[in-house]
């Protein structure tokens, strides 16, 4: 979605006006540029998702068009990250994204997360596929934390180090 809105395309801007106000992106929007991205892991080993899917509704498009090609998810890595860490980390990324200086569109990210994104937890959590990991501590240990979650599936789906 960052390189639609940053190329300026109908649908990047179209995502830009949902991010700026910290709502998420409709679903039809997500899966016109997602959809893509999903197929294409076919000709691949298979392909990481990062901030996708944000709703059951995205999980069960996703599963959709991924199961034909046999690319359904081995895994779903759920960041667990404390409210008052999330809001201190948007705050602070210093990413040059206007939207995480406005106090009041990060409590709405955190307010649309808990409404929207986090019946996800269940979703996956009944077909075996969470693994949560701990996001407090620094990158460099929640990656290790990640890589080590992953290593009991199989070789070729687990990300080199």
């Amino acid at each position: 979605m960052r390189e639609h809105m940053a190329t300026g395309s109908e649908l990047g801007r179209r995502v830009a006006t949902y991010v700026s106000a910290g709502e998420l992106v409709p679903d039809d929007v997500v899966l016109a540029i997602v959809g893509d991205a999903i197929r294409a892991g076919e000709a691949s080993q298979g392909y990481v998702l990062d901030g996708f899917p944000r709703t059951v509704a995205q999980a069960e498009r996703a599963f959709t068009l991924a199961s034909p090609q046999g690319l359904t998810a081995d895994a779903v890595v759920y960041l667990d990250l404390p409210d008052d860490v999330a809001r201190a980390r948007l705050t602070g990324r210093g990413e040059g994204r206007s939207d995480d200086s406005d106090p009041s569109i990060v409590e709405r990210r955190l307010a649309v997360y808990h409404e929207s994104t986090q019946p996800l937890l269940d979703f996956y959590r009944r077909r075996g596929l969470l693994v949560a990991v701990d996001a407090s501590p620094p990158v460099d240990r929640v990656s290790r934390s990640i890589i080590a979650a992953l290593e009991p599936l199989p070789e070729a789906r687990v990300p080199p180090a």
